[in-house]
């Protein structure tokens, strides 16, 4: 089945197609909002609104980027959108601290990859904690690429930057990481 062909049966609600859909792209999205939000559970969340959202709008969809491309720039949308909101709850926690007395403080939790061979776990979980303490705008730029493994062009399109922006935001999360991981790797010699 054609792109073109799948994008129709979609916006006819086409069960099969959706089901197609979910199938072929459901580990693609999952691993990126999960690199994202560095949280299982809120990436299956992420993941589910995706697909949820795709279904629902996908009779807008302008074809100006690839269909993957548009399935990504939703998915990312949804994560970004589950860490303003943790954010959100983080600063009511600390001003109400007793409206919200049954949620935990993840901020010292590690982040365990399930991708990640067992022997490389400790190393990327401090890794993808300094990559959660970067501007969101680098942290999502730096996942992108260099996490999921993007291409500059996908990036671009999915975040709506120009290629010098990317790069930009590339760079700065390198300097970035490379400060924070500085005395990590100092203990390690």
């Amino acid at each position: 089945m054609t792109e073109q062909e799948l994008i129709q049966q979609l916006r006819q609600k086409n069960e099969q197609a959706f089901r197609w859909l979910v199938e072929n792209y459901r580990n693609r999205v999952f691993h990126t909002v999960l690199n994202i939000l560095q949280d299982s559970k809120e990436a299956e969340d992420a993941a589910q609104e995706t697909f949820i959202q795709v279904f629902e709008s996908v009779s807008g969809f302008k074809e100006e980027s690839s269909l993957s491309t548009w399935i990504y720039r939703i998915a990312v949308r949804k994560a970004l959108d589950k860490i303003r909101r943790k954010k959100t709850r983080q600063r009511l926690r600390q001003l109400l601290p007793w409206w919200m007395p049954d949620e935990k403080k993840r901020s010292d939790d590690m982040f365990y990859h399930p991708g990640i061979i067992a022997e490389n776990k400790e190393k990327a979980a401090v890794l993808f904690k300094a990559i959660e303490s970067l501007p969101e705008k680098q942290k999502l730029a730096f996942t992108l690429i260099k996490v999921q493994g993007l291409n500059y062009e996908e990036v671009c399109s999915i975040m709506q930057q120009n290629i010098k922006a990317v790069e930009s935001l590339i760079t700065r999360a390198k300097q970035n990481l490379q400060k924070l991981l500085e005395n990590y790797y100092k203990t390690l010699q």
